[in-house]
């Protein structure tokens, strides 16, 4: 017990006290979360193994955010947004990938391993850089809404990229107790069980059956069952435990799709669309939002703490050349689809100096990665390395934004609201 309130003192501490000078200072919570490890983890080594542990619960924050990511995108608001979230969103993805990918295999290396690697930096940091529009009050600008269509088919994205992590895993780097995100969600720190693949050895065609009822039992549940329930407990007036039902949805979803084998991230990312009608909506949000928030600001911090600085040392140059390699080659892609779609003057620069970084999920397709064996783990620590300095190097990228490009090319600002005076 004592062991156990140290580790939650050390981590909580690091949290409260980072977090805030790491706002006030424009690098955004991520980063403060992520430097919070650096100073707990390798700089002063008040931690050690226990973080990888803790990684692996903390990495549920993951299903809870695409949980609240699906509460966030009603289906008319999807299909309205179409065009940008397929053409523009689905191009950025797709290209980004295969060049990364042909210059990862050009370096060397396999095409499975250069593939996830394409994957992992395709995505850039929904958190950073909305959290940077929004107190920069360029969301409602044309720039700030393109570049959150991109991110919204991302974060979309990340569904597939978990599915199809594992189908690339090379039998030569499953060495020891590696495992997948559904059984790490569900292993306690490796003591427990995870539960079992109830459909391993079945003909294909009770496999499909199966699968398809699952997805089925989501989609009709939760348009047809939620609200009775949610409906009978908030009569109850005991908010405890309309939360604990928030959390009973999330974890038997997650629960169910990983019997059936697929990711929990699809199930409740579904459940969130489904729900995204509901006039529970809100108070789902208000209620997960701190777990999913804890949760992921755990994972950073382990992150963080996990960072190798010794590698970093002997490989400085080559860290911060792929670094900026990366950044430049997305920033290339990025201003090319600007053209192609015509987003011009300083909306066109917003677009493409915001999503140049790599992003948070870049963490969690890496930790899914080298657990399934299809990254080794070495390589998996230099591609952490160059995904946390790209998000450092994103404050700087907004301030060339700001000082280079926004003074001097055609307003991004948004036209001022026509109110009508004749009233009362």
């Amino acid at each position: 017990m004592a062991g156990f309130l140290y580790q939650a003192f050390v981590y909580l501490v690091a949290a409260v006290v980072m977090v805030p000078v790491a706002k006030r200072l424009g690098l955004g919570s991520v980063l403060g979360y992520l430097i919070a490890g650096m100073i707990i983890g390798p700089i002063l080594g008040i931690v050690g193994a226990e973080t990888q542990d803790l990684q692996h619960y903390a990495e549920f924050g993951v299903v809870m955010m695409l949980f609240l990511i699906g509460l966030e995108l009603e289906p008319r608001a999807l299909w309205g947004m179409r065009h940008r979230l397929l053409g523009l969103g689905g191009l950025q993805v797709s290209l980004t990938t295969l060049l990364i990918t042909l210059a990862a295999m050009a370096m060397g290396l396999y095409w499975t391993v250069a593939l996830a690697v394409g994957l992992t930096f395709s995505l850039s940091s929904t958190a950073i850089v909305m959290q940077t529009l929004g107190e920069k009050g360029l969301i409602r600008t044309d720039g700030g809404r393109v570049a959150f269509s991109v991110l919204l088919t991302q974060d979309i994205a990340v569904i597939p990229m978990l599915a199809l992590i594992p189908l690339l895993a090379a039998p030569a780097l499953m060495g020891g107790d590696h495992a997948g995100l559904s059984d790490i969600v569900f292993t306690a720190g490796g003591g427990g069980d995870a539960p079992v693949n109830m459909l391993d050895g079945q003909p294909g065609w009770i496999v499909t059956l199966v699968v398809l009822g699952s997805v089925a039992l989501i989609v009709g549940g939760g348009h047809f069952l939620t609200r009775p329930m949610f409906g009978y407990l908030a009569q109850a007036k005991l908010p405890e435990i309309f939360t604990a039902a928030a959390l009973l949805l999330v974890i038997g979803i997650a629960l169910l799709m990983t019997m059936v084998g697929l990711s929990p991230a699809l199930g409740t990312f579904l459940a969130g669309v489904v729900l995204a009608n509901s006039e529970y909506r809100h108070e789902l949000e208000a209620d997960i939002e701190p777990f999913k928030g804890l949760l992921l600001g755990l994972f950073f911090i382990t992150v963080g703490a996990g960072m190798d600085f010794g590698l970093f040392a002997e490989d400085a140059l080559l860290v911060i050349g792929l670094t900026l390699g990366v950044m430049a080659l997305k920033a290339g892609v990025l201003f090319t689809l600007a053209k192609l779609f015509r987003i011009r003057g300083s909306a066109g620069w917003l677009f493409t100096l915001s999503l140049a970084q790599a992003g948070e999920f870049g963490f969690v397709l890496l930790s899914f990665t080298t657990q399934n064996g299809v990254i080794p783990g070495e390589l998996g620590q230099l591609l952490n390395l160059i995904v946390t300095l790209s998000m450092l190097l994103t404050p700087a990228l907004f301030i060339a934004y700001d000082r280079l490009i926004a003074s001097r090319v055609d307003s991004d600002q948004p036209d001022e609201d026509e109110i009508d005076e004749s009233g009362p």
